[in-house]
């Protein structure tokens, strides 16, 4: 789709209401190319939107779907639409929230968890980025309660390895310690828990679990609980 009626436009975007939409319409609070909107049924560029040429009070509308970006997540938080408690959706405008459709986390860390999240609501990236198959690696910093015992990265590159309760051997991992008891996880899938659970089944914990990068696309120093969107540029990089 190139163009959008301005009222549902505004109303995907979590905006409001298409009558809300009118309204704003009505008191001039829409301009586009600087000049004041008159009619809450125009039809708008998408383009025209993905540039910024569409404001609401001066501000530039969100851009419309397909919309990607990347959150540090803080600790406590979780990556989940509909869990008790703190949220990663809590970090982004309230406005979002009410996004057709809606942003969705390619990969998700556990509440204990630090790191790079992708949220998107392009259902297609959204697949590309978790399926194993596509080779999107997700890399984490990892510390340890104990020391490591030195043959860690052989037992999880094995293809083998098999997690306390699970029936299906892991797709090989890459391991490269760093330190006595930290070092590098490489994964190439997404179990549940699943670098917490690998290690688990080694009798050993993590202390801190950190994800840096998913494919070629790097945090970066972005803040903690802070995001920016991401370019073409930047999702080509991931895979």
């Amino acid at each position: 789709m190139s163009n959008m009626r301005l009222d549902r436009l505004l109303a995907n975007l979590g905006y409001g209401s298409r009558k809300d939409a009118t309204l704003m319409v009505r008191y001039e609070q829409v301009t586009l190319n600087d000049a004041i909107v008159k009619d809450s049924d125009l039809s708008i560029l998408l383009e025209d939107v993905r540039q910024g040429k569409l404001k609401i009070d001066g501000e530039v509308v969100d851009p419309p779907a397909p919309f990607t970006i990347m959150l540090h997540k803080p600790i406590g938080y979780s990556c989940s639409h509909d869990e008790k408690g703190a949220l990663v959706y809590d970090l982004l405008p309230e406005r979002w929230k009410f996004r057709k459709p809606a942003l969705s986390c390619a990969g998700r860390l556990d509440k204990d968890s630090t790191g790079q999240v992708i949220l998107t609501d392009d259902g297609d990236l959204l697949h590309r980025i978790i399926h194993p198959k596509l080779h999107a690696e997700k890399h984490y910093a990892v510390t340890l309660r104990d020391a490591l015992a030195g043959n860690e990265a052989k037992l999880f590159a094995t293809g083998d390895f098999l997690m306390q309760g699970d029936f299906k051997p892991l797709k090989p991992a890459t391991w490269l310690p760093q330190g006595d008891n930290s070092g590098t996880m490489i994964l190439q899938e997404g179990r549940y828990h699943q670098i917490r659970r690998m290690f688990q089944t080694l009798g050993n914990e993590v202390v801190t679990l950190h994800r840096f990068k998913t494919g070629n696309l790097d945090l970066g120093d972005i803040e903690k609980g802070t995001y920016r969107s991401l370019t073409d540029k930047d999702i080509n990089a991931i895979f």
